[in-house]
């Protein structure tokens, strides 16, 4: 699958050409100061950081927010949807940006492209983490991960996908925020699954297969720099046992907020409390 983009001023991207096939990486780039990258959650594009990107910038940061490889308006390859790949476009933005003293914000899956650079590239140019409702250090339930999401579930999702992706997105937003308890609005469930649905139906499912079957157990002590984990206790799509709770048991230097309440997407239902522990830790 391929998609055509015609390049503005007004809608910048970058090129990862390190890989078989050219990949243009949409992003948004606000404000000035340290740099904060956001990298969006699964199957969302940078619009998914809509309550962060304004708090980020207000705050005297410069705020640089961007598509995913497959979704938004990125290109969508057929392949390469492996998180070294994801962490390799999150790099070109990097270096092609120059950026320096970087503040990595992984959401969900984004969590994944953050642990990987570590992996990949050290901490070169990167000076914090966050990692929010993170699928780090791993999804899927093994015998010694009991706590993790069945094996049976995620196939069900995989299924789900394949036969009807945009059938599937409606109960999954509902999941995803604990929409009756919170009272996300029906606007809002729509405005997701626009996203969502827009999104190259190949991505949308290679990139649940990587979320689901990496297990970033080993890698979690590559992430040397000050890290904040966020995540809730009331989480229904990566559950904080699997994620949150290993995570900070994990990752050498890190201070851990647990959201009471929380949902997977706290930073809209609780953004008050996300933006507050977010912007205390870009200005430590």
């Amino acid at each position: 699958m391929c998609t055509t983009i015609l390049k503005t001023d007004n809608m910048p991207f970058i090129t990862n050409k390190n890989k078989s096939e050219d990949v243009d990486i949409h992003y948004k780039d606000y404000g000035s100061g340290k740099p904060v990258i956001l990298i969006h959650g699964w199957p969302m594009s940078h619009r998914a950081w809509e309550q962060q990107v304004w708090a980020i910038v207000e705050a005297g940061f410069r705020c640089i927010a961007y598509d995913r490889r497959g979704f938004g308006i990125s290109s969508a390859p057929w392949g390469d949807f492996d998180y070294s790949s994801l962490a390799a476009d999150l790099r070109e933005i990097i270096t092609q940006l120059n950026l320096k003293d970087v503040t990595l914000v992984g959401f969900s899956m984004g969590g994944g492209e953050v642990v990987r650079y570590f992996t990949d590239y050290g901490d070169d140019r990167i000076s914090k983490a966050v990692l929010m409702s993170s699928i780090i250090p791993l999804v899927a339930k093994k015998e010694d991960n009991e706590e993790g999401v069945p094996q049976s579930d995620l196939e069900g999702i995989m299924d789900a996908l394949e036969a009807d992706r945009p059938g599937f997105l409606p109960e999954f937003f509902q999941n995803f925020y604990n929409a009756k308890d919170n009272n996300v609005s029906q606007g809002k469930l729509d405005y997701d699954f626009s996203i969502a649905a827009y999104a190259s139906p190949r991505a949308t499912i290679e990139c649940a297969r990587a979320w689901a079957e990496t297990d970033f157990r080993s890698e979690c002590k590559n992430v040397t720099v000050p890290t904040l984990i966020i995540h809730g206790d009331a989480d229904n799509i990566v559950p904080i046992k699997t994620a949150g709770n290993q995570a900070a048991k994990l990752i050498p230097n890190n201070n851990y907020e647990v959201i009471k309440g929380g949902p997977h997407g706290l930073n809209i239902t609780h953004k008050k409390d996300v933006n507050t522990l977010l912007i205390n830790f870009l200005n430590q």
